[in-house]
């Protein structure tokens, strides 16, 4: 299998740079036909790499592409899950190249969606292309690739529910996270949850003359700040009532066990060019970005912000803020709580709205399961070191739904980097790490289907 991996090298770079040149813009109706050019793109790689059957299931919102290779109906099934759809590239002059016009500089693919989750999800259907070519394939696979993930998966779980029979699998195997290095594998055995929200901050009924009105009508802008800024306490602490009732506390073995794990704090600070880290007091930055939750303004705007001066008192203020959670914290609590709190510490000098956008549930995978050791192996294989497992910073809303609606648990084996830049400008994804992913995965099937049958 090697050698077809080494021979098809180029078709395999090639064929995903021409993916990278579609925008899927999931969140930008603008974008919607190149979304649903990604679409067929998907469909007919899938096709291509040999599946048995392929289909574009049509949504309300972007469409779902489906496909399968039944190699024995007694074989173990793996779901394969990932997203076409990209984030937005904005703010476009702050990318060396154009973020749809795929570069390769120093070993590595500049483009959105070069990580995220394009250069990911592609990798599986190269691996699936290989198994299929070279008679290997030990288990049936089924493979769902959407075009939602970005803004929240909206139409993925009523899909899931309505073709439960469809995609019933054994395990799900999604790579959209991180290794720690190149040279120190790991697998990813928690993600966090999210709520997202939009909130508006409305003062007098129109923009008014910052020197006429100035200091006797309330600013929505200055007390929007306000109203953020006192969302935290000294201590990095979220200060919203109730915030913390449910969240899982780690032992203190737990968490010595989890600040094991390789980390530069002084290199972390150095490629981000930062003097110092900042966070919630008592907790270190891998605890700060895995296992305790979180609020974040994602977005804040109002007023005038072209070029030159214009000295208005702006009528509203708007800001996108998003909350990762932990485990026993659900998506809809954390909205109440915020919603209700925001709603409160807002003054009568101003109108204050909350609008819910998306969100979803923690999630935590055991480590003595067949499938994770099965992704432990296949690593080991690869790498030539035994993965260390880790929890993830980031949100796949659609895992917690898997477990819910399949009842199965899914194993995160991504390749990606912290220096990826994910919903960054100049996103990117190294060559090692995507054809160490094409190469790595058919050894998860091999291993699996070995484990199944000594089950």
């Amino acid at each position: 299998m090697q050698k077809y991996l080494t021979d098809n090298k180029d078709r395999f770079l090639n064929e995903l740079l021409d993916l990278l040149r579609i925008p899927s813009v999931s969140a930008d109706s603008k974008f919607k036909e190149d979304t649903r050019r990604a679409a067929e793109f998907v469909r007919q790689s899938i096709e291509d790499a040999g599946a048995d059957w392929v289909k574009i299931f049509e949504t309300p919102g972007h469409p779902i592409v489906y496909g399968e290779k039944i190699v024995n109906p007694a074989a173990p099934t793996v779901l394969i899950y990932g997203h076409y759809d990209v984030q937005p590239a904005d703010p476009y002059e702050l990318w060396d190249s154009p973020p749809f016009e795929p570069v390769i500089k120093n070993e590595r693919i500049y483009a959105r969606g070069a990580c995220d989750d394009k250069g990911q999800f592609y990798m599986h259907i190269k691996a699936l292309e290989m198994m299929i070519s070279t008679k290997s394939l030990p288990c049936n696979v089924k493979i769902m690739i959407e075009g939602e993930e970005e803004v929240g998966s909206d139409h993925l779980g009523e899909f899931v529910k309505a073709h439960r029979d469809m995609l019933a699998c054994d395990t799900i195997l999604i790579s959209d996270t991180s290794i720690i290095a190149n040279d120190v594998p790991s697998i990813e055995v928690g993600l966090r949850g999210l709520t997202y929200l939009e909130v508006e901050v409305i003062g007098a009924n129109r923009d008014l003359h910052s020197g006429v009105y100035g200091g006797a009508v309330a600013n929505p802008i200055n007390v929007l700040c306000e109203m953020i800024a006192s969302l935290h306490d000294e201590n990095g602490h979220i200060t919203i009532p109730g915030f913390y009732d449910n969240v899982e506390e780690l032992t203190a073995d737990e968490r010595t066990a989890m600040n094991e794990a390789p980390f530069d704090l002084e290199e972390y600070k150095q490629d981000l060019l930062i003097e110092d880290v900042k966070g919630e007091a008592g907790y270190t930055t891998i605890e700060r970005t895995s296992i305790r939750p979180t609020l974040d303004v994602n977005g804040i705007w109002g007023g005038y912000i072209g070029e030159g001066a214009k000295t208005v008192l702006p009528s509203k203020a708007y800001a996108k803020i998003s909350m990762r959670l932990v485990p026993n914290q659900t998506d809809k609590e954390i909205e109440e709580k915020f919603t209700k709190h925001f709603l409160s510490i807002a003054p009568p000098s101003v109108k204050v709205s909350v609008k819910p956008h998306h969100g979803g549930l923690p999630y935590v995978n055991p480590t003595d399961s067949i499938e994770y050791e099965a992704a432990s192996l296949a690593m080991e294989e690869s790498f030539g070191k035994k993965p260390i497992p880790t929890r993830g910073g980031g949100s796949i809303p659609i895992v917690a739904l898997f477990e819910q609606e399949l009842g199965r648990k899914s194993i995160l084996m991504g390749f990606g980097l912290d220096i990826d830049a994910l919903h960054s400008p100049n996103e990117s994804y190294g060559l090692f790490n995507y054809y160490k992913g094409i190469e790595t995965i058919p050894l998860f099937f091999k291993h699996y289907a070995a484990l199944k049958k000594e089950e």
